[in-house]
């Protein structure tokens, strides 16, 4: 895998989520579950927007 993908599935429940994939290979993120393909491919467009601009809060502390 030469970059980072978002990919589309069925769980065992036969609903739509998707996981991100780092370059690597790894997951590095993955979705609630959804009952149709449009919803799923609303949330990846949903990261997508939103991760550039989303500020860290570091719960730690």
């Amino acid at each position: 895998m030469a970059q980072p993908q978002f990919e589309i599935y069925k769980d065992q429940a036969g609903k739509f989520r998707w996981r991100l994939r780092a370059a690597n290979g790894e997951v590095i993120a993955s979705s609630e579950a959804y009952e149709v393909k449009a919803g799923c491919e609303k949330g990846i467009a949903a990261v997508k927007k939103d991760a550039p601009i989303a500020v860290l809060q570091d719960l730690t502390k």
